[in-house]
């Protein structure tokens, strides 16, 4: 069948003596979250598309660790980093790629530490790298001229200075990239990271979510173009509030590229 999703795993790669370019590490929300799936099954099309060998370490892959250490449960971190970073040693992973910047903070900044040394990419950054390799074609087509605003996610932008991948790729769609007043190094959190996204908000006047809502809807976008699951959620929940949901669509780059494609 032409549709189906071609989806390896490590361990049928190892036992064929295999190994694949890149893991792609799917995160907890690419696994679970039933938004986040769509993501995940998006990139895995355009990987399938530009016949990029990768693999997914399936039930083995556990948490990255990250809301446990960000809401200060350093311990159970420890837990989840050594376990992962074991499996991913075992399959000697040289270079990983995840569509979530919480996995990619985590993985690229705090695994070294506890002896998992891997090059970590954000699936903007592949994309872009498989668009520059004439891998990837990207034909605007349905997006030509549309008003697209990226929100950047804290853990790729300011944590670890990714700013242009994305925008890159939201150029070629030769779409119109319409900044926000808080954007790039001046971005402002959607209000999920740091744990945040598993638990109700502190009592105070407004939800941050719903303040960077209003940022993007200044730009008078078509489309808000996210690049982190919860960023998705969190300005998915914005857009709603202002009921908004049937002119203004949350997107993906991954999404934005595959739907471009037709994949």
């Amino acid at each position: 069948m032409e549709n189906t999703l071609r989806v390896p795993t490590m361990a049928e790669l190892f036992a064929a003596g295999k190994q694949p370019e890149v893991l792609f590490w799917v995160g907890c929300a690419g696994s679970f979250d039933d938004r986040a799936k769509k993501i995940t099954k998006a990139f895995v099309k355009i990987l399938n598309k530009a016949n990029v060998s990768f693999a997914v370490l399936g039930t083995e892959e556990s948490c990255s660790g990250d809301p446990a250490k960000r809401s200060g449960n350093e311990f159970l971190f420890q837990m989840q980093a050594v376990t992962n970073i074991e499996v991913m040693n075992a399959y000697e992973v040289k270079k990983v790629v995840t569509a979530c910047p919480h996995c990619f903070n985590t993985l690229k900044n705090e695994y070294p530490g506890l002896g998992g040394n891997y090059e970590v990419v954000h699936h903007t950054q592949f994309l872009k790298q498989l668009l520059s390799e004439g891998r990837i074609t990207m034909e605007g087509g349905q997006y030509k001229g549309k008003r697209i605003t990226f929100h950047d996610p804290c853990y790729l932008g300011r944590a670890n200075g990714v700013y242009e991948a994305p925008r890159e790729l939201i150029q070629k769609l030769d779409a119109e990239l319409v900044e926000m007043k808080s954007c790039k190094t001046r971005g402002l959190c959607c209000g999920a990271g740091g744990a945040q996204m598993f638990k109700e908000p502190e009592k105070g006047d407004k939800d941050i979510n719903i303040e960077r809502t209003e940022q993007a809807l200044e730009t008078k976008p078509e489309i808000i173009a996210a690049g982190c699951p919860f960023c998705n959620t969190m300005m998915t929940d914005g857009v709603k509030n202002k009921e908004k949901e049937a002119s203004v669509a949350v997107m993906d780059i991954a999404e934005l590229i595959a739907t471009a494609e037709d994949l």
